[in-house]
């Protein structure tokens, strides 16, 4: 079938643009789901997830905040 894998070479410019910032998204959730009441799910009602997870957002804003 003459198939080739093609790797992605590190600091090469990337071709299409895509997959550039991804990191950050995957950053953002990971330190969401360092609070155990967003990781579990433990709330029946979606209102107060919610409400965990913008205390969650908060908290991590905060953070940034005190370390910039």
């Amino acid at each position: 079938r003459n198939i080739q894998p093609q790797l992605a070479r590190r600091n090469t410019p990337h071709g299409s643009g895509l997959g550039t910032t991804r990191w950050v998204v995957e950053r953002s959730l990971a330190w969401l789901h360092q609070f155990r009441r967003l990781r579990v799910h433990f709330e029946r009602r979606a209102d107060i997830h919610e409400a965990f997870l913008f205390l969650g957002l908060a908290l991590i804003c905060w953070n940034a905040l005190e370390w910039a």
